[in-house]
């Protein structure tokens, strides 16, 4: 199947254009305020300012979000589209809360995050790599699976050299995951680490597989959004 083609850019002197600049902007500075809202001793008058700018940055995406459901040819496909449940989770929190005590639903407040999602909606760039992995779906998939079968089998080898040695660090299988995640993701941690001359045999031929395993990924990513620039009208 063909990918989609990526929507192309407005010129940057358009109405339309200048619009989703100021959108962008606004929800980069609404995502500010959320950090800044975390700060143990803010004084009440930045707080009072924050509420102010929280109320009128609600405000302006409600107005988007019933405006664009307006215009929607399908209204049902917008509500439930990922850009209609995107935008309708980046105000809902403010309205839930109201008359509640925020301490009592801080989780609402996370919701907001999701505004960080309505910039996929103007930037051509991330909608280039939405076309990418849609190009390279099928060898990513592939890709997740080996790299799961591969977890597995690095679990299950270290638990074999290393449990004997130290049972308390890798009592199991399951325990023995987390160090084959981070030897295979070339993290390292170093908090489980082998003891056995086996284990650490073992273990250099993991962070050689690893490699392989953090790169193969980019160099497929980088060819599909290769091919993505280039089906750009």
């Amino acid at each position: 199947m063909t990918p989609p083609l990526p929507a192309p850019q407005l010129p940057a002197t358009s109405l339309p254009r200048q619009v989703e600049l100021f959108l962008q902007l606004l929800i980069c500075l609404s995502l500010a305020a959320f950090a800044i809202e975390t700060l143990p001793d803010l004084s009440a008058q930045t707080r009072l300012w924050l509420d102010r700018f929280e109320v009128l940055t609600v405000a302006i995406f409600s107005v988007e979000y019933m405006w664009r459901l307006a215009i929607a040819r399908n209204r049902v496909g917008f509500v439930t589209s990922f850009f209609g449940v995107t935008d309708l989770l980046s105000v809902l929190p403010f309205y839930l809360s109201l008359g509640v005590d925020l301490r009592s639903v801080r989780a609402l407040r996370l919701l907001r995050l999701f505004r960080l999602l309505k910039l996929a909606r103007y930037s051509s760039a991330i909608r280039r790599f939405h076309v990418a992995f849609l190009i390279a779906r099928e060898e990513l998939v592939l890709f997740f699976c080996v790299t799961c079968i591969s977890l597995f089998l690095a679990a299950v080898g270290i638990y074999h050299f290393e449990n004997p040695a130290q049972p308390e660090v890798f009592a199991s299988i399951f325990h023995s995951l987390w160090w084959a995640v981070a030897t295979l993701t070339t993290v390292g941690y170093g908090d489980i680490y082998p003891i056995t001359v086996g284990g650490k045999i073992f273990t250099f031929v993991v962070l050689i597989v690893g490699l392989g395993i953090v790169s193969v990924p980019a160099g497929l990513v980088a060819s599909a959004l290769s091919k993505a620039r280039d089906l750009e009208p």
